[in-house]
């Protein structure tokens, strides 16, 4: 269960999602990461709620949303149930920012329903995924949590990920194991489905990566931006140069001692994050 409030609404197959909505203007629809759920983007509320309107979804199978079949834990379910939570809230385009798996759904959209998009913003994600950083996810995904409690994570994180996270305080840590876990009887739980494994490997059973960057290109004509953390290992520093090249219009910053992903409260992420939104603003004023 989410440590944020939220409501629901149900999709058109029967499942109930976990949202919440801050603040006023630009509507912004947050989507997090494979595993991951609406209180990654915590610090966007914090800072940005006073000049957008903060949509956080949890995805099917994570926080607070209904487990499910996982045959239906797919980038095009998801993208499905991101345009229903616009539909169910009169929303007629958003800007999304994309964490990961997030970021692939909103290229996604971009290349469905681009008319619903005002601008999307990828945190460490593009179209070439390093399989050092696939690997690396397949190695805890669905896997019981290791950690005894958060203390005993905010302990062990640093030697776990302090390759991609240097200078992280323990209290970050602390932050980042609430988000990521809750509390069990002698561990720490998942929060979220871990049959997500299984549809991940469906997903990969032919053992070929799609080409994926016709949707990169579908963002054409939209208010683009790009973080990347500079130890990530998921999208490497040539593919984000490439990005660039491609669209040299697209506003871009590495943020420094951190991996895949960012936690978004970095003076890096939060000025990519202010100049998207004010690159937004004006688009939707035209």
């Amino acid at each position: 269960m989410t440590t944020s409030s939220h409501t629901t609404f149900q999709t058109a197959d029967g499942v109930t999602l976990a949202y919440d909505v801050q603040g006023r203007g630009t509507p912004l629809l947050c989507l997090a990461g494979l595993t991951r759920n609406m209180d990654d983007f915590d610090p966007v509320v914090t800072h940005f709620s006073d000049r957008a309107m903060v949509i956080r979804l949890d995805s099917r199978g994570r926080g607070a949303s209904d487990f499910t079949d996982p045959a239906t834990y797919t980038i095009a379910q998801e993208s499905a149930d991101a345009l229903a939570l616009l539909d169910h809230l009169n929303i007629d385009r958003a800007a999304i920012l994309g964490t990961s798996r997030g970021g692939l759904i909103a290229m996604v959209l971009a290349a469905t329903a681009k008319s619903r998009l005002s601008g999307v913003l990828l945190n460490d994600i593009g179209p070439e995924l390093d399989p050092a950083g696939l690997a690396h996810i397949m190695d805890y995904l669905g896997r019981p949590c290791a950690y005894r409690s958060y203390a005993d994570a905010a302990e062990k994180l640093p030697v776990a990920l302090g390759a991609q996270f240097p200078n992280v305080t323990r209290e970050a840590w602390l932050t980042y194991a609430r988000r990521l876990w809750t509390e069990g009887p002698t561990r720490l739980a998942l929060r979220y489905d871990p049959r997500l494994r299984d549809a991940v490997e469906s997903a990969g059973a032919t053992g070929e990566t799609p080409d994926l960057w016709p949707l990169f290109d579908a963002l054409d004509g939209l208010p683009l931006a790009l973080l990347r953390g500079e130890n990530s290992n998921l999208l490497t520093r040539a593919c984000a140069a490439h990005m660039q090249r491609h669209r040299p219009d697209m506003i871009f910053a590495e943020v420094k001692d951190r991996g895949h992903v960012p936690f978004l409260d970095e003076s890096e992420s939060r000025d990519v994050i202010e100049r998207f939104l004010a690159q937004v603003a004006v688009r939707v004023t035209q």
